[in-house]
């Protein structure tokens, strides 16, 4: 079936890789030039600080809740068709977005841009994993995931300098013409394709109680609202029974259980257990790579959030110079991530997934020098270098860990829950941190600001390192190197979230 593929050096299959390049990277630039504009926009809306929470978590929320059942909706409707159906979502949504006159339209317009994203994001590594012929694939995938890496560092100045020439609503009208390419190219030249594998049913309740549950939850962080935390922790609870009982779950509880065949699979956990201990199971290293990353990537949430903020509101930068500020960020994980995961895979992802959160962690120690007379090579390049350094020993590893957990069949579904649960963990840092750190009022106060965001990063110092603690407790070392040889993906450059493995193996 592989040869009737399209090879990548012929003109379709560039063309397929052109239209899943900037399908992702309409999505990924979005949020990275939001954080950016977030001071801009509650001063032309007239938000405080839950407005802002709400701007990023209403497309959070719905793409946390959303993202497993768009790449099952892909399995079923056909991925180019889904994949279509999410750009032009993602662009009509874009447009309300910049046309927004208040906050709760602004609000609602992100919630349907995170409802097209769930359907888009999967959607584009998939149409590669089943458009382009398999013994492309890997050379494709590196180059889906190196160019998503350049357009996560062109989006500051991209975003900074559009802000500042037409506004902040510039950064929501710039996906659409994008979007229309994409459109386009992916009608024209991606062929459809559908796994003839999947179940016959979608786990439709699933999904919505999930949404529920963290809405409630995000309502009630955001609004200080006790019961309605009780609510969603409830739901969460139906949620797991839920899936435990449901024969097309949307999260297999054999993931966590460790309770798939042996062979493949088994051989890969066999990879990752002690030296000196028994075996342990996939299930234990896939819960603890799941762990980690909540505490990690709630971390970052927090970061990415606030630091932006801290560098208009209190050092006084400009938007375009807020957000050059951060490159380094995305610069040294383009150059360290595939060392890193290499690293990982021959001596084993414990080290540097416990040393990675301990070195962002001091990074946010010395970002913490940032303030009214800030100079941004002794105050602010030093810890975000550090920063960088730090995401860039851990991400490749901790994506790793959890494909290595599973056998190759369970890599697309295995990435996508650590996707969800990396974007779970940003929807509720962004929502707890702010009244946690006393940053629930007005932003017309610089120092009440600067106070507040000592003590969030403080916050966000302690999940690091709460990450660390898990990573070296319970991932072990392997005997000898492991190679993840029938695992297709490799690690995309970012924060946003972990990188997504095709949900499809095309055989």
């Amino acid at each position: 079936m592989s040869s009737e593929l399209p090879r990548l050096g012929s003109a379709t299959g560039r063309w397929i890789l052109l239209a899943t390049i900037l399908g992702s990277s309409v999505a990924s630039l979005d949020a990275t030039v939001v954080n950016i504009a977030l001071p801009r926009i509650g001063e032309s809306l007239d938000t405080d600080v839950a407005g802002l929470q709400w701007t990023l978590n209403g497309y959070t929320l719905t793409l946390a809740s959303f993202i497993l059942l768009g790449g099952s909706l892909g399995d079923h409707l056909g991925r180019r068709k889904v994949f279509v159906w999410g750009v032009i979502g993602f662009a009509l949504a874009s447009i309300l977005c910049g046309a927004a006159v208040n906050i709760e339209m602004l609000v609602f317009a992100r919630i349907l841009q995170g409802v097209a994203g769930a359907m888009l994001t999967p959607g584009s590594l998939a149409l590669i994993s089943s458009s382009i012929d398999q013994r492309d694939q890997g050379a494709a995938i590196g180059l889906w995931s190196g160019f998503g890496g350049v357009a996560g560092a062109l989006g500051p100045f991209l975003g900074g300098w559009l802000i500042e020439l037409a506004g902040w609503q510039s950064i929501f009208f710039i996906n659409v013409p994008l979007a229309v390419v994409v459109v386009l190219v992916t009608l024209r030249h991606v062929p459809e394709s559908h796994d003839p594998n999947a179940s016959a049913r979608l786990d439709i309740p699933g999904a919505i109680v999930v949404a529920l549950a963290l809405g409630a939850l995000t309502f009630g962080l955001i609004d200080a609202m006790p019961l309605l935390v009780v609510v969603g922790l409830l739901l969460l609870t139906v949620f797991v029974v839920i899936e435990m009982r449901s024969d097309h779950p949307l999260v297999p509880p054999s993931l966590f259980a460790g309770t798939f065949s042996r062979g493949a699979g088994h051989s890969m956990v066999t990879r990752a257990a002690s030296s000196s201990g028994p075996v342990a199971s996939g299930g234990r290293v896939f819960t603890a790579a799941n762990l980690v990353t909540l505490a990690v990537y709630a971390a970052l949430g927090g970061v990415f959030f606030l630091l932006v903020m801290q560098l208009q509101l209190v050092a006084k930068y400009t938007p375009l110079m807020s957000g050059v500020a951060t490159v380094p960020v995305t610069l040294i994980m383009l150059v360290l991530s595939a060392p890193a995961g290499r690293w990982a895979q021959a001596h084993g992802a414990r080290i540097p997934m416990t040393l990675g959160p301990l070195l962002a962690a001091l990074g946010l120690v010395l970002l913490l020098r940032i303030g009214p007379d800030t100079t941004y090579l002794t105050d602010v390049l030093p810890g975000v270098l550090v920063f960088g350094l730090g995401l860039s020993v851990l991400v490749a590893p901790l994506t790793g860990a959890v494909l290595g957990a599973v056998p190759p069949s369970e890599a697309g579904i295995a990435s996508g829950v650590n996707n969800a649960v990396a974007r779970t963990a940003q929807l509720l840092a962004v929502a707890a941190l702010p009244g946690l750190a006393g940053l629930s009022g007005s932003l017309g106060d610089p120092v009440e600001f600067d106070r507040g965001f000592g003590v969030a990063m403080w916050i966000c110092v302690g999940l690091l390192v709460a990450g660390a603690l898990i990573a070296a407790v319970l991932l072990r070392t392997p005997r000898r190197a492991a190679t993840l040889d029938n695992v297709d993906c490799m690690p995309q450059c970012g924060v946003a979230g972990p990188a997504l493995a095709p949900l499809h193996k095309t055989e």
